[in-house]
């Protein structure tokens, strides 16, 4: 697959799960009163599981069966899992950024991280075409 149109389709989908991680993350934080990192990380989770379904089916060709590439979506997504809890900690907790600024770094840090990884490892076939 031309890697212009795989960047598309993800970012395309990830349209799709960050909005899933938002509206978990404002729904959390600002009507159930959570506090920033804990709604974060339950929105990372929502949006995670659009992405692998989405993901598996218009982003990257895959001949994996799903057991093999869901334990490794699995791994990459708890990796991002941990790197949004620290960096919203950090961003938040530490350095006082309002939490959808803080969100927002942090998405784009993962982001980087989740295409690489599922590119390379998670789906195989990682050839830069």
């Amino acid at each position: 697959m031309r890697l212009r149109f795989q960047l598309s389709a993800f970012a395309l989908v990830g349209i799709v799960a960050t909005a899933v991680h938002y509206g978990l993350l404002i729904g959390l934080r600002q009507g159930a009163g959570w506090p920033a990192v804990p709604a974060a990380l339950c929105g990372y989770i929502g949006g995670g599981l659009v992405s692998y379904r989405l993901s598996r089916t218009h982003v990257f060709e895959t001949t994996r069966a799903h057991l093999d590439a869901g334990w490794r979506f699995a791994v990459v997504a708890g990796v991002g899992f941990c790197l949004t809890g620290l960096a919203m900690h950090l961003f938040v907790d530490r350095l006082a950024l309002h939490y959808l600024l803080a969100q927002v770094v942090t998405t784009g840090m993962v982001m980087i991280w989740s295409f690489i990884a599922h590119k390379f490892w998670t789906f195989g076939g990682g050839q830069l075409t």
